[in-house]
């Protein structure tokens, strides 16, 4: 299974679970990372470069490889996302005003287009315009980090 990561679940990882600490889970995740079963686009790389240069940062910017670019085919389905109005909620007024990056579109878009599942720690919630809204509307796999560290048979 190909995974694709949103922003929160990579930053929940690196923020809660130390690679020091938890050195069996980046095992198990290093070798997702390295097979090509994680993997996440080039608006994530730029939402985590947003923030601050924290362990999350580093790792991210140590593996651009992770982050692809877009394609021609994931664009399009971008512009079918925001061809529904009410899917044109999911950007921020605020990154919009003040030219901030915005993924969400593009984790969903890379997902569709390489049959993968897209791994946020957003939540299902009714008439919202979230990932796993947008998700379940165009039938994509979407899942928890949580769910994913299950699918995944991890246990600690």
């Amino acid at each position: 299974m190909i995974y694709i990561f949103d922003t929160s679940p990579l930053l929940a990882l690196f923020n809660n679970y130390y690679r020091r600490l938890f050195p069996s889970l980046w095992v198990k995740f290093d070798a997702l990372v390295d097979n090509g079963q994680i993997t996440s686009t080039r608006e994530v790389l730029n939402e985590i470069n947003d923030g601050p240069e924290d362990a999350a940062w580093e790792w991210a910017n140590a593996h651009p490889e992770v982050f692809t670019t877009p394609t021609a085919e994931e664009g399009a389905f971008v512009a079918r996302i925001f061809a529904i109005p009410h899917f044109q909620q999911t950007i921020e007024r605020s990154k919009l005003l003040k030219g901030g990056h915005h993924a969400d579109a593009f984790v969903i878009a890379k997902a569709f287009v390489v049959q993968g599942t897209a791994v946020t720690m957003e939540g299902l919630k009714p008439n919202a315009a979230k990932i796993p809204n947008i998700c379940q509307h165009f039938r994509i796999p979407c899942m928890s980090l949580e769910e994913f560290m299950e699918a995944e048979g991890w246990r600690f």
